[in-house]
């Protein structure tokens, strides 16, 4: 059988069909038509009754699939609701890049020990790890930790050594 025939024997009942499953015409139409369009893709052969039981079988896979995606999609959605982008103020977002820049020059101004226990110590490492990661005792990195904070400081802000 042709194409034209088939699709005129076979599509309108599964379009039908497909709005009975979904109660949305657009999700039934699309259903149908990736239906024929697979039906016709794999070259499924037979007689019409078998093409219409496998175009059948076919759309409502793929409305029990939508299915499952959207019921996903909106409990992702409850879980973690996704709120509206809000844009920065202006000024705000160029104050918040200033003090970026002034920290990443401060933090550039100190020892590469110095930076890398500040920004491990700032993801959450513990002393111990820290102590294993820039080979030091453990018992030191409260202290090391504390001047380089100082130093910190100090290339932040410009400040001269108060101790």
């Amino acid at each position: 059988m042709e194409f034209d025939a088939t699709f005129d024997e076979i599509y309108p009942r599964l379009v039908r069909y497909c709005h009975r499953l979904t109660g949305d015409r657009d999700a039934a139409e699309d259903a149908a038509q990736e239906a024929m369009v697979r039906l016709f893709t794999h070259a499924v052969e037979g007689p019409v009754p078998a093409l219409r039981a496998w175009a059948f079988k076919t759309a409502t896979h793929l409305v029990r699939d939508r299915y499952r995606v959207d019921k996903n999609r909106r409990r992702l959605l409850q879980e973690r609701p996704v709120a509206p982008a809000r844009t920065e103020d202006p000024d705000r977002s160029l104050e918040r890049r200033e003090d970026e820049a002034r920290a990443r020059a401060a933090l550039e101004a100190l020892s590469p020990r110095d930076q890398e226990m500040l920004l491990m110590r700032f993801e959450g490492f513990s002393y111990k790890e820290i102590a294993g990661a820039v080979d030091v005792a453990s018992t030191s990195v409260g202290t090391l930790l504390a001047r380089a904070e100082r130093r910190f400081h100090q290339a932040l802000t410009g400040a001269e050594d108060e101790a």
